[in-house]
């Protein structure tokens, strides 16, 4: 113990670190963000995926907004929304996730007054016309008496303005659910806004129930939980699915459930109570009032119909009979789109609709006041036991440990959730046997990578230094440097246009320029991974998965070829100040069976790759330029890592070679390329289709579509050109859609 004293204090200290984060005395970022990312985790794993049939979204959709015009509608088509939802379809209750704050002029009404004031004041037939007519003109009038008696919730927001409430406020609010000093003495941390956006007051003062649907979301964007209640000038108000969950309920009063009874000493807040004939229902909330949502799956689990077909009747009664509706859009131009753990675009109005089915199902996740204290008493548990014990154990027995400690912590972590509905924190966990295992561990590690770093020093001055290293790392597999067949990626990458580019320079500045060009090319390589085997010129060739074996050399080598064009574009900026040409480079990438060791003669060797999978890779960077496209890679290459969004390219018959090969462009990892990135690569495919289909007319179209769409883009050019010519020269029944290259 006494020898190994300075690490047990390092570890208490990160134990120290950990268990301020997590009794919140100060919050460490990159904890936090852990610890929502996880959550997000868990919640996808426990979806159910299944809609709550008992509420449907009316949405404000495209179709609408196509069949009725721009939002917002005249109110006199919300006045006959709310005679067909109630006296046609026998709804539940109706909620509004919007806000109506302006007055409604678009019935004329306004031009008619002014005239009856002005040109025809003296004209009695006018005025006796205007009066009889003028109550069917007043729209705001009509749509407040159709909301009379009837079961609906309005909707409105709150927010921070600079400017302050008087300034920036608009329409009326409604009653405060609980008055001013209700939370005098507790210690609940309500959020405070200071300006909302209410409706007009003639409709507010016409529904018994309005709720405000602001949204609050976390520190990285994500909407995980809502306040129930929000504080505003003293006065509290209920969010837009309590209201909505009283209005089904018949109104019930809340109650309000704080830890120990209400005890005054320690009053923090607990649940929100719904106290009905069936029963107490319950809703868990945090020290902000907040509840987190019970989110049943990706957008569209609920059942969305489109509020056109309901505004004209075209939908059967029996689909919203006895239903909850929520009207809301999903319109991308009317910007309520949230992101959420189930989804970056993600309807506002959904979220409202998950939060009152979770009311009603009474299934949302609790995190009450007393989590806090539990997972400090974890965390001091468990980084007392580790910082004591692992200095004591062999690295493999120190592992064994660790992972038994953070399997523990997550399964405690997993049955809370899931038997009891209780969303404790895990990364503060998760991290700390993290960190106490690589203290503990990188001791080791630095003593024996001393020597390690001698026998890099001794050979490296023979031998390539990436193959020392690898030898200094598994000096045991030095003997397996002979030759053999091996499952490797090889890549190439080429200068387009280098013999223009080398006439224009002197040769020193023309070895300078490829010094500066090649160097952070080659970084990127050894980055991910690769090999660097040779350079000719200014082509580089190199592999990944030699000597030592890399199960996901493909996956590698793909991410070095895309971020290898990232970092000469960047390269570019400086070439320019300097006066030198711009550089542009083609990679073409492949994997496959290949033999690789030393290779040579008597008088020198070289550790190299051989083999046509190895030719295939030369011959897809030469053909980058065909098609203007920055990375080329075989089937195989696409079939070993399909975690990459791809563009197929064409079916090819390369030099050489007999049968034809299908060449695809990888364009980023799966869930990071744009959305109207993946919108193009849709559009495209269809016109491939359309291409091998012989469907010449179409597919000429859609090439040229996309050409004018995207004019930076030599492959629909190309395409183009080649329906264009097939159109005209039709290449028969038999033709297979492939295209031979007849140049390298």
């Amino acid at each position: 113990m006494k020898k190994h004293a300075p690490l047990i204090s390092l570890g208490l200290l990160i134990v120290l670190l950990f268990l301020g984060d997590a009794a919140q005395f100060f919050q460490l970022g990159f904890v936090q963000f852990s610890d929502a990312k996880l959550y997000d985790y868990r919640l996808r794993l426990s979806l159910s995926n299944q809609p709550d049939d008992r509420i449907v979204i009316l949405d404000i959709d495209e179709k609408s907004l196509k069949q009725e015009g721009r939002w917002p509608w005249g109110r006199d088509k919300m006045a006959n929304l709310m005679d067909g939802l109630f006296d046609h379809y026998g709804v539940a209750a109706a909620g509004f996730d919007v806000v109506f704050a302006e007055k409604d002029n678009s019935s004329g009404l306004v031009v008619l007054q002014e005239l009856g004031r002005k040109q025809f004041k003296d004209v009695p037939q006018f005025q006796t016309i205007l009066s009889q007519i003028q109550p069917v003109l007043e729209y705001d009038a009509l749509f407040a008496e159709k909301l009379k008696n009837r079961n609906v919730v309005l909707g409105y927001f709150f927010s921070n303005s600079a400017q302050g409430d008087e300034a920036s406020s608009t329409g009326l609010l409604p009653e405060a659910v609980f008055p001013a000093g209700t939370f005098k003495g507790r210690s609940v941390d309500l959020i405070h806004l200071n300006s909302y956006g209410g409706n007009l007051p003639e409709l507010q003062q016409s529904v018994k129930l309005a709720g405000h649907f602001t949204q609050v979301p976390d520190l990285d964007g994500v909407v995980r939980r809502i306040p129930m209640i929000v504080e505003y000038q003293g006065a509290y108000y209920e969010s837009l699915s309590l209201a909505m969950a009283r209005a089904v309920l018949g109104r019930p009063n809340l109650l309000l459930g704080f830890v120990g009874g209400g005890n005054q000493q320690y009053g923090g807040m607990e649940w929100l109570g719904l106290e009905t004939s069936q029963g107490r229902l319950t809703i868990p909330v945090d020290e902000h009032v907040s509840a987190l949502v019970p989110y049943r799956g990706a957008r569209g689990t609920f059942r969305y119909i489109s509020l056109t077909d309901v505004l004209h009747r075209k939908i059967d009664r029996s689909e919203l009979q006895h239903k909850i509706v929520l009207i809301g859009t999903s319109a991308q131009g009317l910007m309520d789109m949230r992101a959420t753990p189930v989804g970056e675009v993600y309807p506002g109005v959904e979220v409202h609709a998950n939060m009152i089915s979770g009311i009603l199902s009474q299934n949302i996740k609790q995190s009450p006041p007393y989590i806090v204290g539990a997972n400090v008493l974890l965390l001091l548990l468990l980084g007392i036991l580790l910082s004591v014990l692992l200095p004591l154990l062999t690295p493999v027995q120190g592992m064994l440990v660790s992972l038994a400690a953070l399997s523990g912590d997550v399964l405690l972590n997993a049955s809370l959730w899931g038997y009891a509905d209780v969303a404790m924190p895990l990364a503060g966990g998760m991290l700390m046997i993290m960190a106490l295992f690589a203290l503990n561990m990188s001791f080791g590690y630095f003593v024996e990578s001393r020597s390690k770093r001698q026998i890099t020093n001794l050979f490296g001055k023979y031998v390539p230094a990436e193959l020392v290293d690898e030898m200094s790392k598994h000096p045991e597999q030095v003997v397996s440097m002979e030759g053999e067949s091996r499952e490797m990626t090889i890549l190439f990458s080429d200068v387009r246009g280098f013999t223009t580019i080398s006439e224009g320079l002197d040769p020193k500045e023309l070895s300078l320029l490829m010094n500066e060009f090649l160097t952070p090319l080659s970084r990127v390589i050894s980055k991910h991974h690769g090999k660097v085997d040779k350079y000719m010129g200014d082509c580089i060739m190199a592999f990944w998965g030699a000597p030592n074996p890399l199960p996901e050399h493909a996956h590698n080598a793909v991410l070095a070829g895309l971020e290898m064009q990232l970092e000469l574009a960047k390269l570019l900026p400086q070439f320019k100040a300097r006066g030198w040409p711009e550089i542009h480079i083609g990679v073409g990438i492949n994997t496959g069976r290949v033999s690789v060791g030393n290779m040579g003669s008597e008088v020198r060797l070289a550790y190299t790759v051989m083999g046509d999978a190895v030719n295939l890779a030369s011959r897809l960077e030469g053909i980058t330029k065909e098609y203007g496209a920055l990375v080329l890679v075989g089937e195989n290459t696409k079939q070993a890592v399909p975690e990459f969004v791809y563009r197929e390219v064409d079916l090819v018959r390369v030099k050489g070679k007999h049968q034809p090969i299908a060449i695809y462009e990888p364009l980023g990892l799966v869930g990071e390329v744009e959305a109207d990135v993946l919108a193009e690569l849709k559009l495209f495919h269809q016109a491939l289709r359309s291409y091998r289909k012989q469907e010449w007319d179409t597919a000429e179209l859609q090439l040229l579509s996309l050409r004018n769409m995207y004019r930076t883009c030599k492959l629909y050019q190309v395409y183009a050109e080649r329906a264009a010519y097939f159109r005209k020269n039709p290449p028969g029944e038999s033709w297979d859609g492939v295209f031979t290259l007849t140049t390298k």
